[in-house]
């Protein structure tokens, strides 16, 4: 079983996501954990204050180190084994093989930033590794963190109904996936390709490839680049050119 621990000033944002679709069955079948921490809950003062102007001036707010420092110390106490990740902008982008790394966890604590960004002691002393889901600027960490937590936890055994279902998604194959069609065969004169009504499951696989192929060629050539490509999709890829 998998256990996230999220760390929030704004732990609420969570509930409604996390109470439907598979996160809701994941929870259900306990085959993950989710457990919401308020860092207000770990500042000692009368208000409960997270955050701090910043030494040196500047605008916005930073979130200051010790409510986190006690939080973290609370959810892990001395499990080592514990991956803690921070939300930020400025981490590695988040992707499928990120995804795949962290499903293998057993133990995974996110921390969402929030306000101008946080006391860099927290990303110093705290933080096992930063992940950003994009070049864009969100309100605070807690979206990012939904989309780790549902990315991971749909690649945990169980979760999905179909385990073949993850192997053939976009990106845990390098390419995008192919085309897919469900009843009717037509509709609207709109008609299903022959060959995935023929039963000839040979040629389905063979024209599934030469989709995905084409698909990631035109709308995502550049993950074309990063995978060693086989023989046959080097010949069909050549075929591609000359249509």
């Amino acid at each position: 079983m998998l256990r996230f621990d999220i760390l929030s000033i704004f732990p609420e944002m969570f509930q409604s996501p996390f109470d439907a679709s598979l996160i809701k069955k994941a929870l259900e079948k306990g085959l993950i954990e989710i457990h919401l921490h308020d860092i207000r809950d770990y500042a000692l003062d009368k208000h409960h204050v997270t955050d701090d102007t910043p030494y040196g001036g500047g605008g916005g707010m930073v979130m200051k180190v010790e409510p986190v420092e006690r939080a973290l110390a609370s959810i892990i106490g001395e499990k080592a084994e514990a991956m803690v990740i921070l939300m930020t902008p400025q981490g590695e982008v988040f992707n499928q093989g990120v995804a795949e790394s962290l499903s293998s966890c057993d133990h995974i604590v996110i921390v969402c930033g929030h306000y101008e960004g946080l006391d860099e002691r927290i990303r110093q002393y705290l933080i096992d590794r930063e992940i950003s889901i994009g070049d864009y600027v969100l309100t605070g960490g807690e979206f990012a963190a939904m989309v780790l937590v549902d990315a991971v936890s749909r690649l945990v055994p169980g979760v999905l109904g179909n385990s073949n279902s993850a192997v053939f998604d976009s990106f845990s194959t390098g390419l995008l996936e192919y085309p897919q069609y469900t009843r009717p065969a037509e509709y609207r004169g709109w008609k299903v390709p022959e060959v995935l009504l023929s039963g000839n499951h040979r040629q389905i696989d063979a024209w599934r490839k030469k989709a995905s192929l084409k698909r990631t060629r035109s709308r995502r050539p550049d993950l074309l680049t990063k995978r060693h490509l086989t023989d046959d999709e080097k010949k069909i890829l050549e075929e591609l050119e000359m249509e």
